[in-house]
């Protein structure tokens, strides 16, 4: 299991390179998407390999549409579990979305914020934690509509949990671009949620399209507000493993060293304050 007082970085090919020559320290264990690692062989594989006997390697799904109306991929979920039985991976997320209709969308789209929509998609959480013998956690996504929605993101997110005995991956950036997308104060967001679901956070930088419109890229430093959101979440639900999320448009690595140590430096903040409120 990962210690609550870690931080990750997100396994991506272009980061290879700078990963592999990572000092210890800079980060404790690495996330990667399973559906581009699982049938790779040869030079790259033997990387990965390598890697996965260097670090703990967390999984974050794409591909399982959960919310979707087509079957569960079962071949898709076999493999997951195969190889996560293979390098001993004990972590596996997926997005609180679909992306398949027909055909992968490649894309997260966003759910029908309803009672109906609750059950099916509990049931398919519980097909899943079912299958790899262990809950899983789901991520709330950044959407720009909200199609059909009867109830807020907030009590949404809530039920599912509840409904499916699932845990949370809390991605504080999703929560701070949709805040300001659709009006809602993020803070009253994070202080809603369940604290005994949470099992971890991600964190990434977004795109200020207007002052009232953020898009979520995955492609440049981490906002300071989402940092103090990241703070926030903190303290109201304590720490948990967080991961840095750089999907394209790298920086050198240094830059990245940078965040990571930040979110390593609000860690041990939150530690020395609920210290100091012991003592006193």
């Amino acid at each position: 299991m990962l210690a609550d007082y870690s931080i990750g970085l997100g396994l991506r090919r272009g980061l290879l390179d700078d990963i592999e020559a990572a000092a210890p320290g800079d980060f404790d264990f690495l996330e990667c998407a399973p559906e581009n690692w699982i049938h790779v062989g040869g030079a790259l594989g033997a990387r990965f390999q390598a890697l996965a006997a260097r670090y703990p390697i967390t999984l974050h799904g794409l591909s399982l549409s959960l919310g979707g109306s087509a079957p569960l991929d079962e071949t898709l979920l076999g493999d997951i579990a195969g190889f996560m039985q293979r390098f001993g991976i004990q972590h596996y997320s997926e997005h609180l979305s679909y992306s398949a209709d027909d055909g992968h969308l490649y894309d997260l789209m966003p759910l029908s914020f309803d009672k109906e929509t609750i059950a099916h998609v509990a049931h398919r959480i519980d097909q899943v934690q079912q299958r790899l013998g262990q809950r899983i956690a789901v991520e709330n996504i950044s959407y720009y509509a909200a199609p059909w929605q009867q109830m807020p993101e907030i009590e949404f997110i809530q039920a599912v949990l509840d409904a499916a005995d699932c845990e949370l991956l809390l991605d504080v950036n999703n929560v701070f671009v949709n805040a300001i997308n659709h009006g809602y104060e993020a803070h009253d967001f994070l202080t809603a949620l369940p604290a005994s679901r949470i099992a971890g956070y991600h964190i990434a930088g977004h795109f200020d399209e207007a002052d009232d419109l953020k898009i979520d890229t995955h492609g440049s430093p981490v906002k300071d507000a989402v940092w103090q959101l990241l703070a926030d979440a903190y303290a109201l639900h304590g720490v948990k493993p967080t991961l840095l999320e750089r999907d394209f448009n790298y920086p050198p690595y240094a830059e990245l060293q940078t965040e990571l140590a930040h979110i390593r430096q609000i860690q041990a903040q939150h530690k020395a304050m609920t210290m100091t409120g012991i003592a006193a």
